[in-house]
C-alpha cells in the first residue's frame, strides 16, 4: 500500500471517480453473488440425476465465469489500495483516507450517500468515533 496522506480537498477531489469505481464494484459483486447462488442451485439439482464416469464437468463454464468475476473484484479493490484509499466496506460504500489532523494520524472518512467528505476519526476509533473535520 502507498503511504500517502491526503488533505481534505485532495480526498474530496478524488471522490467522484472513486464513487464511480465503487458503483461498478457493487454491481459486479451483486452479479457475482447472483451467479454463485444460481450455480449452487444447479449443483443441488444435478445431484439428483444419474451420471456417467466420463461425463464432462457440467459446471466448468459457470465456475470459470465466477473465477473471472472474482479476479475483476480483486482488481477493483486493489485499485483503491494503489491510490492509497482504504476500502472499508463495499455495501454500503465506506472509504477512509489516511491524513494528519492537528498533528495526529487519522482517517478522513466517507460513507456512501454523503455528498462530500466532512469527517475523520482515529485509526482505532472507527466510524462510530467520527468527528467534524476542522476544514469542512
Amino acid at each position: 500500500m502507498i503511504n500517502k496522506r491526503f488533505t481534505l480537498s485532495e480526498a474530496n477531489a478524488m471522490l467522484p471517480r472513486l464513487i464511480e469505481d465503487l458503483l461498478r464494484l457493487q454491481a459486479l459483486t451483486r452479479q457475482f453473488e447472483d451467479k454463485f447462488q444460481e450455480l449452487q442451485k444447479k449443483k443441488a439439482l444435478h445431484k439428483h440425476f444419474i451420471h456417467t464416469e466420463d461425463e464432462k464437468d457440467p459446471f466448468f463454464e459457470d465456475e470459470s465465469q465466477l473465477e473471472f468475476m472474482r479476479i475483476e473484484v480483486d482488481l477493483f479493490i486493489e485499485n483503491f489500495t494503489r491510490q492509497g484509499v482504504l476500502l472499508k466496506m463495499i455495501n454500503p460504500g465506506l472509504l477512509d483516507f489516511p491524513a494528519v489532523v492537528d498533528g495526529k494520524e487519522v482517517l478522513i472518512c466517507w460513507k456512501q450517500g454523503e455528498e462530500r467528505i466532512t469527517h475523520y476519526h482515529g485509526w482505532h476509533e472507527g466510524f462510530i468515533g467520527r468527528k467534524k473535520h476542522p476544514e469542512a
